[in-house]
């Protein structure tokens, strides 16, 4: 048991002055969001989608948790091992702090040092692990002369501390309460330092004041938002809004600094372009409803807000590009994110007229850093893994055939429009409602189509077109209701919508890999 002990004490050494060494280097070092981001790079598009379906926005952290119980365990086995063999047991420390150093430096985004944190974590923790070790090595000392007693013999006739046979338990935990102590003062330390450092990104976000758009959104229509309990809001405040991404540490860029290159195929006149510059152009604001191809059918991930930017056609037309329809030989955007994700999105989308925006704003104030302060893209009618690239730092043109974006190797497809969908809000799963005249509410969204009808049905039976709420523009969901004349016993509700093409959602169902998902959403509930 002293072992293992040992062996975690070692392991939260690591931890807490990886920690402290990150506070100097970036967050995002760290062993355990390094380590994390490694394991996320690897992971098979099913096994992330499930964790996506079945954990939601925590599936970070429940992957962060998962790295820090293996850990447990490995180190553990480490004390173990090193109560035998304790250059072993500290040389296997050291293996997994190179584990976590390259981890660490070969993401896309890693720096050299980055490998630092795991580095001297793990130096520190053999150290630790080895000083431990040897206390619990039985003491060699000789043994009590014939006839003579011990005052410290313990009342089971167990040797005590430093006779023959026993380990010094009294240093071991001086020894390890030491060390604990003085780990955690390091880990505290390096979690003040960053948070101090996080303290001034979020000051200098706070002081910024975003122009007033030259090109402000229309007003929204009165009756876009129907105000029926257990409806979605029309506009998603921020603290709602979904959160899908591979960020485990979520980067605080600071806008100061920021800098957007672009450049590449068909790239004549090559831009930078600080934060100050956006803001100092011509801003234009926009209603528009985002959607993850992560979104089950009936699922959460969509949302939409009032988006304040720049108009990414015109930059990319400033520099010289050409959508392939004018004969440009780029028909792919690559944006790169600060945290090394890439995102590839169709050149001809982005400048066939409709609002694609490097967004500054959501919802009247500059971008949260969890939704890609200072910039991030956003395309309406393109699923977010092929248009919506936060914490943006560079925009290459290029064509599909050239390269793969991050989720296209992991098998997703290469362009991905978003397919109409629809969502019953209200009754909720399993709801009880009395009978009577029941209220069936939702929404439908096909972006950059606009939705024309929604449908409702009980049981399998007719379709019944419900009341859809005013249109705020074809880039938005759309509310919708039907009063549902409910009679007792147990019913299945379904809803379809059609958008402005003529085109019916189809009642197939499929997974959301590797272009979203399809099917009716269905309600179960019962009239008591």
């Amino acid at each position: 048991m002293f072992a293992a002990l040992g062996g975690l004490i070692a392991g939260f050494t690591a931890l807490c002055v990886a920690e402290l060494v990150a506070a100097a280097v970036r967050p995002e070092a760290g062993p355990v969001a390094a380590v994390g981001g490694a394991v996320i790079d690897r992971t098979p598009p099913a096994v992330k989608d499930f964790a996506v379906r079945n954990f939601g926005t925590d599936d970070k952290l429940v992957l962060q948790l998962g790295i820090l119980v293996l850990l447990a365990v490995f180190a553990m086995a480490v004390g173990v091992l090193a109560l035998r063999y304790r250059w072993t047991g500290a040389a296997a420390v050291l293996v997994f702090g190179v584990v976590g150093s390259v981890a660490a430096g070969g993401r896309p985004e890693g720096r050299p040092t980055d490998a630092l944190p795991s580095a001297v974590g793990a130096l520190v923790a053999a150290g630790v692990l080895y000083l431990l070790a040897g206390r619990l090595s039985p003491v060699t000392g000789p043994p009590p002369a014939a006839g003579e007693t011990d005052d410290e013999e313990t009342a089971d006739g167990e040797p005590a501390d430093g006779e023959q046979g026993a380990f010094d338990r009294r240093g071991f935990v001086i020894a390890a309460t030491a060390a604990a102590a003085a780990s955690a003062g390091a880990g505290l330390l390096g979690r003040r330092l960053q948070a101090s450092q996080l303290a001034g990104v979020s000051a200098a976000r706070g002081d910024i004041t975003l122009p007033a758009p030259a090109s402000p959104a229309p007003a929204i229509p009165g009756g876009a938002d129907l105000g029926i309990r257990g409806l979605s809001s029309f506009t998603t405040p921020n603290k709602d809004f979904y959160r899908v991404d591979t960020a485990l540490v979520v980067p605080r860029v600071d806008a100061d600094r920021w800098r957007l290159r672009i450049h590449g195929k068909g790239v004549s006149r090559p831009v930078t372009l600080s934060f100050q510059d956006l803001l100092g152009r011509e801003l234009v604001e926009r209603d528009i409803t985002l959607t993850c191809v992560s979104n089950q059918v009936g699922g959460p991930y969509v949302g939409t807000a009032r988006w304040i930017g720049v108009r990414l056609a015109t930059l990319l037309a400033e520099a010289g590009v050409k959508p392939p329809s004018k004969g440009g030989p780029a028909d792919q955007i690559v944006a790169r994110s600060v945290d090394g994700m890439t995102i590839g999105t169709p050149v001809e989308e982005v400048m066939d007229g409709r609002d694609a925006l490097l967004a500054v704003g959501m919802n009247g104030e500059p971008l949260p850093f969890d939704h890609g302060f200072p910039v991030r893209m956003v395309v309406p009618g393109l699923y977010g893994y092929v248009s919506a690239c936060k914490w943006i730092q560079e925009i290459e043109l290029t064509t599909f055939d050239a390269y793969d974006a991050y989720w296209v190797k992991r098998d997703w497809s290469r362009e991905a429009p978003i397919k109409t969908q629809s969502r019953i809000d209200t009754p909720r799963p399993f709801a009880a409602p009395k009978p009577g005249t029941v209220p069936v509410a939702g929404v439908a969204w096909a972006q950059h189509r606009g939705i024309a009808r929604v449908e409702v049905r009980v049981d399998g039976g007719e379709w019944h077109t419900a009341r859809l709420a005013a249109e705020a523009g074809r880039d938005t969901w759309r509310q919708w209701v039907w009063e549902w004349p409910a009679t007792t016993g147990h019913h299945t509700l379904e809803v379809r919508a059609t958008d402005r093409t003529g085109a019916t959602q189809t009642d197939k169902r499929v997974g959301t890999v590797p272009d979203g998902a399809t099917g009716w959403h269905s309600v179960v509930v019962d009239v008591t």
